[in-house]
């Protein structure tokens, strides 16, 4: 078989103003929120190239598609990520993400529920606790943004 040559790349190869890079951040920021930059900052600081294929390959080319709206894609993906059972962290932000585009927790929690008949009981059950953990992050966050502005508002 004939050797194939590895195609090296070096940190600074990919330009972060390009359009695609540029439609990817677009795109995360409108599924991950305010934690948007910050995620693909602390992957950058591990790895350059997985965070550019992070934010070019899924964002700028899947997410951006028509086929489908932005709800089923995250409902898909916390399918995906439930029947995997191993992805909990990924797991988290795409409840998040999910619940950002539109979808209830009721229907987060039937999409976990209906994975029971693809990953089995263990695999479900850490999707379920897992996105117990993501409605309780949100549910504090909530609550300190209401005092804060409660706050303010008594100052003025």
């Amino acid at each position: 078989m004939p050797k194939t040559k590895s195609r090296k790349i070096s940190a600074g190869t990919h330009d972060e103003k390009s359009a695609e890079y540029q439609r990817g951040m677009a795109e995360i920021r409108k599924q991950l929120g305010p934690m948007a930059d910050s995620y693909i900052r602390n992957i950058k600081a591990l790895a350059p190239e997985f965070a550019w294929v992070n934010v070019t390959f899924p964002f700028a080319e899947l997410y951006t598609r028509d086929v489908i709206d932005l709800k089923t894609r995250e409902l898909c993906t916390v399918a995906a990520l439930t029947v995997q059972g191993f992805s909990l962290p990924e797991l988290k932000l795409h409840i998040k993400a999910a619940l950002r585009c539109g979808a209830s927790r009721a229907e987060v929690a039937e999409i976990i529920t209906q994975m029971i008949a693809y990953c089995g009981f263990p695999a479900a059950t850490n999707a379920l606790m897992t996105m117990k953990a993501a409605f309780d992050e949100l549910d504090s966050t909530a609550k300190s943004g209401k005092k804060k502005a409660m706050s303010r508002k008594r100052r003025t």
